[in-house]
């Protein structure tokens, strides 16, 4: 480890890279290295791509370079546990996409693979440090809106293409997994609380078997957060708090633009026209940037993680939840 610096490897030359690597090689405390592929092909026209030194035909080669300290996995699903573990055991930090797991049964064994190694693992909810997202939180504990009652919203957009990952339900496809997981995890920021009882409805892709719909009501105690999401309709999200004095209208709440500010709304109710409205910009930034950047810091200061696995499992076990929901169609407690 280079003094103030993480030197990054990149474990899989997934699509998803095109957003996260190039603001990862720029990023504060952070220098990417190289990229694996089983297919040494196509590891070389990633590192061309990225600019990237260096190019492994394997992940386990990436993974005995003993300059790299932590890699970044966007596998497949299904794949990210057992190559989480493996990284780990050979000594690097982990952040790996989400869901890291499949279940809370898998983010169990996560802790004890970071137990055991002593290395940081952490799942890729770049949400979680998004500037507007600790924006939204400070304005939500300052009473900005009064005290919050309500959190609505929604996360869809349209993939109807077999082959996708999303929609193969072998591997750890189907929209919870993929985006339903989203309004949980930032319901649960904003909130600072766990869901006592979770329901849902889901619907089933009769084809794919994977969940193409589903709505979700998640009772907070007091404050009461529900819903869509689907990945077989036109793309929409937005997140609403709603609060005793107000609400805040998160405008770009996943996508977040890195070209130009995000807008969080505050709306003081004062009119049904929109005239109450006070919009809030954030400067623009780039989430997977910001997010490499942050979990480095952790490892380098030693301080608490971004997203601790101990969190990931808490979302996990409401992930466990809603599906259980949907089968029995009853209440059903994380």
């Amino acid at each position: 480890m280079a003094e103030g610096t993480i030197v990054w490897g990149v474990l899989g030359a997934a699509k998803i890279n095109d957003k996260v690597v190039p603001p990862m090689t720029t990023a504060r405390h952070c220098r990417v290295k190289a990229i694996a592929s089983r297919s040494a092909e196509k590891s070389a026209a990633a590192a061309a791509k990225y600019g990237l030194p260096v190019a492994y035909d394997s992940y386990e080669a990436l993974l005995a370079d003993p300059e790299i300290d932590a890699v970044y996995i966007p596998l497949p699903n299904h794949l990210h546990v057992e190559w989480t573990i493996k990284a780990a055991e050979a000594g690097k930090h982990v952040l790996c996409e989400k869901p890291i797991g499949l279940n809370a049964e898998e983010a169990r064994r996560l802790i004890a693979a970071r137990d055991k190694s002593g290395r940081r693992i952490q799942e890729a909810f770049m949400v979680r440090t998004h500037p507007q997202w600790l924006k939204l939180r400070e304005l939500v504990q300052e009473g900005a809106i009064g005290e919050l009652r309500a959190v609505t919203g929604a996360f869809t957009y349209r993939n109807i293409d077999p082959n996708n990952i999303r929609n193969k339900a072998d591997i750890g496809g189907g929209g919870l997994l993929d985006i339903g997981c989203y309004p949980i995890t930032t319901s649960r920021f904003i909130t600072g609380r766990e869901p006592r009882r979770v329901v849902s409805l889901l619907d089933r892709d009769p084809v794919f078997k994977v969940d193409r719909l589903g709505s979700i009501l998640l009772d907070y105690d007091g404050i009461q957060a529900s819903f869509v999401y689907s990945t077989q309709i036109p793309g929409y999200q937005r997140m609403q708090f709603l609060g005793t004095k107000g609400r805040i209208e998160v405008e770009i709440p996943f996508n977040a633009p890195n070209d130009r500010p995000c807008r969080l709304l505050l709306d003081d109710g004062s009119s049904l026209f929109g005239d109450g409205i006070k919009p809030i910009e954030v400067p623009a930034c780039d989430q997977y940037g910001v997010a490499a950047a942050a979990f480095a810091e952790a490892i380098l200061k030693g301080g608490e993680q971004p997203v601790p696995l101990e969190n990931t499992l808490a979302n996990m076990q409401v992930i466990d939840a809603v599906f259980r929901s949907a089968h029995t169609g009853r209440w059903e407690t994380p």
